[in-house]
């Protein structure tokens, strides 16, 4: 079975209803195994088994369910493979060309790569690589993303500005409809006369209902056809109710609600239109990652300086980069030295000396010298792709209280249309119970008349309770608020790759930090050789690195590099065994059996190291790691190393415990070297001694103990436990991100982004439940008003556009949010 994930641009959903219609059809469908559509981005994001369904089948889904995905074209690129000839590019680009579907496509035999522009609603990318594979090549991949992007940005602005025309056109009707009642409300005066008046209002409003309007009352259609209810429903069903009073007002007292139902529709696409640009605000994210790539590239090709567009660029090119220029890919620097700019990955300002050998990565800006860089990485495998990848599966999750929300948006409509048929029910039965607060409220409440006959207060109150309600506020709290925060925390160096995390981070009691390459920075030196008696320091080193030749530790490089720096010739080893959490051990030429390790290593094998255990324990005490190094049975010294603390250790977990959590170190080491270390950098626990297949063990021990834990490592060698932890946040240096690793992934190794992080969680949750608690306060408090007659149809839909744009609008304040660790501000 092979597992696809696809994200479909989804249009004509007007509410979250419309998008869980959508879910739940798409999960229905053969072969998906997760769906989740997201109201705020308009995008399904869907994972299914590509051998049961395919991109062509999940649209018909889409369609089937009355929805549609984004109309127009869109382009990918697939690297093909087998080509050998021009007479290859030609016969892949004559099939691809015939294909139904496909509007353009260029083949480029030097870069390997297949341009193809086609609609989607006619062939998914399944089929256009079939074309290619069924005429005898290979597709080896596709690199759509910034296309993908320019696309979708394309139609949005199609849509804002077909959006805008509505607006405008509603309200050049709607503006003579209010001047021409003021009279009316006013002063009871229809002028020129009431049939006049009457007949006015329902010559005018009528346009506003069927030309603006009539994509809202299309998609309550869709809805009301595939048995679901969405907010468009609500809006239709009230405006209507008002614009049929109009006809009956020649005939009987009821009062005509024809205009009231004009400005109904004006206020709510106004409120659209409105929350659409909020929204477009709040997923500029991507947007504005993928305007830092470089468009092209300077780079040598047969000793010439060659400039080409960015997808040409190959791995192991070299590029030119001069001062004030972005690097155009993520490289090594083979040549010159300079200060590069990488505030657009890391969010720190200063710059980065960088040298022959050091990474590089793309997009960042090279300040001062000219420096000659290495292609190592391209299209997708970059640095900023995979940060674009991560940000989008963020959007595409759902944070646990979004699924409470969920379900209550879910009731929702079907709950108004309930209370709005009570509404009318109770008006008209109990007339005389119900009014009597009317009558009260008409003292201080201009709007309300209670001198109205019966049907049109009740006509008035059942209307006002079926646009006063908004479940878009509700659907909308959640996924603006993690879209803007998952953007914060890209451009920060803290990418969150699943929603749920930033619930669950911002209750985590204690934070677990690996040792080695965590806290401190991983490059340990070399400090003391100590020999036993008789022993040259010099023998002990040489030993030490013969074996250790053969392994693959952190610590082991140090004593090699030391050995280098010294001359020393190394013995050659015939036989090499690791024994996990306690050393290694060889045999050389001659069977001398050489052991290298801690203490259990030593009394395992029966070694007397007792003459150096107070030098050992010494060692420990300065936080240094010791190794004992035997030959043939016998202890003949001592090699101790330390490995450098990073430069914000100290600062950031003293912020941590300020910020009420409890810092814990795992370690590998003994207890007295990893106290040491721990007290150094103010680390309050310690569980030292612990082997690498023990650390998920103890993860699920602190989980029992205390509850929620975080675990901080490299996302290598902690991948277990970092998967065992709640949230499991991943460490990476420069262009080397673990993508799969944890639930957040830290860009730069430092310790002041897990504060970053930490700070992000608890702002952006914040901000959820503001959102939350003000669309049920909203809900709770204006529906029951809007039963008793006391909200105006007007004012009631006034409100509940207001309500989805300050949900929206609110997740953007989230940007004012300062997420740096306190320590770092006075810099």
């Amino acid at each position: 079975m092979t597992k696809q994930k696809n994200r479909i641009k989804i249009s004509g959903m007007h509410c979250t209803a419309c998008a869980q219609s959508i879910e739940k059809a798409l999960l229905k469908a053969e072969g998906v195994d997760t769906a989740l559509v997201n109201f705020a981005t308009e995008t399904a994001y869907v994972e299914y088994d590509d051998r049961i369904t395919d991109e062509k089948k999940l649209t018909d889904v889409i369609r089937d369910t009355g929805y549609d995905v984004a109309k127009g074209t869109q382009k990918v690129m697939l690297r093909v493979g087998g080509m050998t000839c021009a007479s290859c590019s030609q016969t892949i680009e004559s099939a691809l060309r015939k294909k139904k579907g496909i509007q353009e496509a260029t083949v480029n035999l030097a870069t390997e790569k297949a341009t193809v522009t086609y609609k989607p609603d006619e062939i998914g990318y399944e089929e256009i690589r079939d074309v290619v594979v069924d005429v005898g090549y290979q597709v080896l991949g596709r690199e759509d993303q910034r296309t993908k992007f320019e696309d979708e940005e394309a139609r949005e602005l199609q849509v804002f500005s077909t959006a805008k025309r509505r607006v405008l056109i509603s309200w050049a009707l709607t503006i003579p409809i209010i001047i021409w009642m003021i009279p009316e409300m006013i002063f009871g005066i229809s002028w020129p006369n009431s049939t006049v008046f009457n007949l006015g209002m329902i010559a005018i409003a009528a346009p506003v209902l069927f030309y603006p309007g009539w994509t809202t009352y299309k998609s309550a259609a869709k809805a009301i056809t595939h048995r679901t209810a969405n907010m468009d429903v609500l809006i239709m069903l009230g405006t209507l109710a008002s614009f049929l009073t109009g006809p009956p007002s020649f005939l009987t007292p009821i009062a005509n609600y024809a205009g009231v139902g004009a400005m109904i529709m004006s206020f709510h696409l106004t409120g659209r239109y409105i929350e659409a640009k909020a929204k477009g605000r709040a997923s500029q994210a991507i947007r504005r990652l993928l305007e830092l790539e470089a468009k092209t590239a300077r780079i040598l090709r047969d000793g010439e300086e060659v400039e080409v567009p960015i997808d040409e660029v190959e791995v192991n090119d070299l590029m030119i980069v001069r001062p004030g220029e972005k690097i155009p890919t993520d490289g090594v620097v083979t040549e010159g030295e300079s200060g590069v700019d990488e505030s657009m990955a890391t969010g720190e300002s200063m710059p980065v000396q960088k040298k022959p050998g050091d990474e590089v990565i793309g997009a960042t800006i090279n300040q001062r010298g000219l420096l000659k860089v290495k292609a190592t990485k391209i299209g997708k495998d970059t640095f900023l792709s995979q940060v674009i990848k991560m940000v989008e599966e963020a959007q595409g999750s759902k944070v646990p209280i979004q699924e409470f929300a969920d379900r209550v948006t879910s009731y929702f409509v079907p709950t108004v249309l309930a209370l709005a048929a009570l509404t009318l029910i109770l008006w008209l039965a109990f007339p005389g119970a119900i009014g009597g607060v009317g009558d009260w409220a008409s003292q201080f409440l201009p709007w309300v008349n209670p001198t109205l006959n019966v049907f049109s207060l009740a006509v008035f109150a059942t209307v006002a309770t079926l646009v006063i309600a908004c479940p878009c506020a509700l659907g909308l709290a959640t996924p603006t608020v993690l879209m803007v925060g998952s953007g914060i925390g890209a451009e920060n160096g803290v990418l969150i790759r699943r929603g749920e995390a930033i619930q669950t981070l911002k209750d985590i009691k204690v934070i677990v930090f690996d040792k080695t390459g965590t806290i401190t920075k991983g490059q340990p030196e070399v400090t003391d050789t100590i020999s036993a008696k008789g022993v040259q320091e010099r023998e002990v080193l040489r030993l030490a690195a013969s074996v250790e030749k053969w392994s693959e530790h952190p610590l082991a490089e140090a004593i090699i590099r030391k050995a280098e720096k010294e001359g020393l010739k190394l013995v050659k080893m015939e036989k090499f065994e690791s024994i996990t959490g306690r050393g290694i051990k060889g045999v050389v030429k001659g069977q001398s059996t050489i052991l290298v390790g801690n203490r259990k290593l030593m009394d395992e094998e029966g070694i007397d190291y007792s003459s150096l255990e107070s030098e050992l324990k010494r060692l420990e005490a300065e936080a240094k790691t010791a190794v004992l190094v035997a030959k043939n049975s016998q202890c003949v010294g001592v090699v101790a190393e330390a490995d450098t603390l990073k430069d914000d250790s100290v600062e950031a977990i003293a912020e941590l415990e300020k910020l009420g959590l409890q810092t814990t170190m795992l370690t590998g080491d003994n207890r007295r070297t990893g106290e040491a270390i721990a007290k150094k950098v103010g680390i309050s626990k310690v569980l030292a001694e612990v082997l690498p297949d023990k650390k998920v063990a103890e993860i699920q021990r602190l989980q029992e103990e205390v509850g929620l834990v975080a675990m901080v490592g490299d996302g290598i060698n902690d991948a277990p436990a970092l998967t065992q932890a709640n949230v499991g946040i991943a460490i990476g240096t420069g262009t080397d991100i673990a993508i799969e690793a944890g639930d957040v992934v830290l860009v730069r190794g430092n310790l002041s982004d897990v504060v970053k992080a930490v700070k992000l969680s608890r702002a952006t949750f914040r901000k959820i439940k503001q959102n939350l608690f003000w669309a049920f306060f909203y809900n709770i408090v204006m529906i029951p008003l809007a039963m008793l007659g006391l909200a105006h149809p007007v004012i009631a839909e006034i409100a509940m556009a207001t309500s989805s744009v300050t949900v929206v609008t609110n997740a953007n304040l989230l940007r004012r949010t300062n997420i740096q660790p306190d320590y770092s501000k006075g810099r």
